[in-house]
């Protein structure tokens, strides 16, 4: 009897050491998102709505796009978005990125009301979008330089004038502000053409 239990053990080990190739499995493996452009302000409020997880005092005081040789930053839309902003109660500054869907958030930094770079605005004075922002532009020369220059980049930066105590979108046409082919002002409240920089 004993002899038959060990018979039918190694007859059983033998058939699981089959060298029979393992099948596949059924689950199918996740597919990398195809990259997704949106607007300024869908960007804005997405990191806006982070940001208020992180500090219920959170003021915005800078957007701006990032653009790439996939998306050119035409129609107002980037597939990349970074939204800094500040907690006073917190005395600091903390950046949030919007990329292809995902947020996420870097490293906290030291808040000075006297910073003109931290200048904070009101939420509610962002009215006007990109897209918006990119047909003003393209009517003060951006749809000549793209018809001469069809490859060149344009990306948006939102800020506080103090000067001029308004919001401003500043649709920029090259790879940096320094550079630029061309900067147009578009008031992100009213979405009226304010000016071409220099």
């Amino acid at each position: 009897m004993k002899k038959l239990f060990v018979a039918i053990l190694a007859a059983g080990l033998m058939a699981a050491c089959s060298s029979e190739p393992s099948k596949p499995t059924t689950a199918e493996t996740p597919q990398a998102k195809a990259p997704e452009a949106i607007t300024g302000s869908s960007a804005f409020y997405k990191c806006y709505a982070s940001a208020r997880l992180w500090a219920g005092d959170v003021q915005p005081y800078r957007a701006e796009s990032q653009p790439t040789t996939d998306s050119k930053g035409r129609d107002g839309k980037a597939e990349e978005w970074r939204v800094g902003f500040v907690s006073p109660s917190q005395h600091a500054t903390r950046p949030y990125t919007w990329a292809n869907g995902d947020i996420s958030h870097g490293v906290d930094d030291t808040y000075s009301v006297s910073n003109s770079s931290t200048q904070v605005f009101n939420v509610q004075s962002l009215k006007a979008d990109t897209d918006k922002a990119f047909a003003v532009a393209q009517q003060h020369g951006g749809d000549k330089l793209l018809e001469k220059e069809p490859g060149t980049l344009v990306f948006y930066v939102l800020d506080w004038n103090r000067r001029k105590n308004e919001l401003l979108w500043h649709v920029i046409y090259g790879t940096s502000r320094d550079t630029a082919k061309l900067r147009v002002a578009v008031n992100a409240s009213t979405g009226e053409f304010s000016r071409l920089e220099e």
